[in-house]
């Protein structure tokens, strides 16, 4: 969740959208001093487009997705559409560098596995959607996809200073989801939460073979939605190698644990 930080010296007027893609409420928060202007709702407009496309790309619950014609065998790697053979190389990226605690090759029951890049997905096309905002003149954005989210500004609007515009972004508590349990002031970048308390215990440890059930969470907070949270996947998952792994290859990244 997210609230509004102003500085002292401005308050910039604020517009929000909503829609539900990916399964999930995926929301566009735009502050500045234009955001009612027709530029701003085009630019939102063509996030959603983007958002959109991914989703019917990549969705495991259409069965026209590339993905699951993928998976039916209908189609090879060369014949989806490009993104798809990127997915599949983050993946195998995000596995190497988590030291094995990530994977898009995930459990259909008795023992299969199927590519399944949901846990890139999100973050990816949240990052992929935000180039469009990332194009108004003195305007910052925040896109809250699913409680995942990524906040930027236009390059000339700077990071600190009077000019400069934040965001307060909450973290629940894992175990009273009523309750904050820390925040996270930003001008830009990502915060991904990972852990059973909304979901249960929906994530797979690739190096167990089994799902992780344990109470808790993790957030990673840094430059992009991708990477923080293939990393607070992993290192909710994952054990001593994937926090070794993220000490070594994610040092624009920072994580704690709940």
């Amino acid at each position: 969740m997210s609230v509004d930080s102003p500085s002292r010296h401005r308050l910039p007027e604020r517009r929000g959208w909503v829609e539900n893609i990916m399964g999930m409420p995926m929301s566009i928060h735009l502050k500045g001093d234009d955001v009612r202007g027709p530029d701003a709702a085009e630019a939102v407009s063509a996030a959603y487009a983007s958002l959109r496309e991914m989703d019917h790309i990549f969705s495991t619950y259409r069965p026209d997705s590339d993905v699951m014609r993928l998976r039916r065998d209908e189609v090879t790697l060369d014949g989806c559409v490009p993104l798809v053979a990127e997915a599949w190389r983050l993946g195998e990226d995000a596995q190497r560098l988590t030291a094995g605690a990530f994977t898009t090759l995930l459990p259909l029951g008795e023992g299969d596995l199927a590519f399944d890049p949901t846990g890139l997905v999100k973050g990816w096309a949240v990052d992929r959607a935000a180039a469009t905002l990332a194009q108004l003149p003195d305007t910052s954005f925040c896109i809250n996809a699913g409680g995942d989210l990524l906040v930027g500004a236009h390059p000339e609007l700077p990071s600190e200073g009077e000019r400069a515009i934040s965001w307060t972004v909450g973290i629940e508590d894992p175990r009273d989801r009523t309750m904050l349990a820390r925040t996270v002031e930003l001008t830009c970048g990502a915060v991904a939460t990972s852990g059973t308390a909304a979901r249960g215990a929906h994530l797979y440890d690739p190096l167990s073979g089994e799902m992780v059930g344990r109470p808790g969470s993790v957030t990673v907070v840094g430059p992009t939605l991708l990477w923080a949270d293939i990393w607070a996947t992993a290192l909710f998952v994952g054990g001593e190698s994937a926090q070794e792994a993220f000490a070594r290859s994610a040092p624009a990244y920072r994580a704690f644990s709940l």
